[in-house]
Order: structure tokens, then sequence, then C-alpha cells
């Protein structure tokens, strides 16, 4: 099974040094969660594929999520859970103005309600030829209340 990481404390500004100190906290807990779980896949029931995490999830998700501390709370508190329970929301087309979603043949928005916390967005890129489903991207869109 899936072993947990331990969650850290980060700060909640928006300033360029706090958004930094974020993006190392996702590349550090990305680094430890590969080391505990070497398959580096998780099962989603809704999609029933494996989610695979890669170079480009870490990459993404630290440039993305670091801007806000929810999204960096989200990850490190519910990384595993989301990846296991999002659900599909829609499929579309990669951006063609992107060049890390060139790989894919289609993206996938998903959608995780935490109880307590709100709505985060896990994003999937699909392999074109091998139609492995890669992690792309995780963000909070909604929160519920203030952590």
């Amino acid at each position: 099974m899936f072993q947990k990481c331990r969650p850290v404390q980060f700060n909640k500004g928006t300033t360029l040094d706090e958004v930094k100190a974020r993006k190392k906290i996702i590349r550090d807990f990305y680094a430890t969660w590969n080391a505990a779980n070497p398959i580096k896949q998780v099962y989603n029931a809704n999609l029933q594929e494996f989610i695979n995490v890669r170079y480009l999830s870490i990459n993404e998700t630290a440039e993305i999520a670091s801007r806000r501390y929810i999204s960096t709370f989200a990850i490190t508190h519910y990384f595993t859970e989301i990846l296991e329970l999002a659900e599909e929301k829609r499929r579309t087309k990669p951006k063609q103005d992107n060049d890390n979603q060139k790989r894919f043949s289609e993206i996938i928005a998903l959608e995780y309600c935490k109880k307590e916390f709100g709505i985060v967005k896990l994003t999937v890129g699909v392999l074109k030829g091998s139609k492995q489903h890669i992690q792309y991207c995780i963000t909070a869109i909604e929160e519920e209340t203030i952590i």
C-alpha cells in the first residue's frame, strides 16, 4: 500500500520569496513521496487507470501550485487520496501553444471534493502512443474553510 508522507508547515504569503519557499516544499514533498512509493503510480477508481507521477508532474505542479498556499496545502496533505479518488469532469485536446502538453493526445480534468477543505483539481495527460495517464498538475480551486 502507499506510504503517507508527513505534512509540513509553510507560509501563506504571496511574496516571491514565499512562493519560492512553497515551490521547494512541493519538490521536497514529491521526492519523499517518490522514495516511499517506488512504483510512482496510483490507481484512480473513477478512470479505472493508473495515474503515473513523473518529472513533468513535479515541475508543472510545483510551478503552478506554489502560487497559492491552499494548493500547496492540498498537495502536501492529500496527494495520494486526490490521485485515488478524483472524478472525471471533462476531456479536452491539449493546448497547441503549450510545449508541456504536446506529448499528450488528450487532457483529462478531474476534481476531488475533500470534506472540510474544498475542491481540488487534478489534471491528467494521456500520452500519445502508450496511452499512459500522467499526473500533470494539481491545484485547489475552491476552499470551504480557512486552514
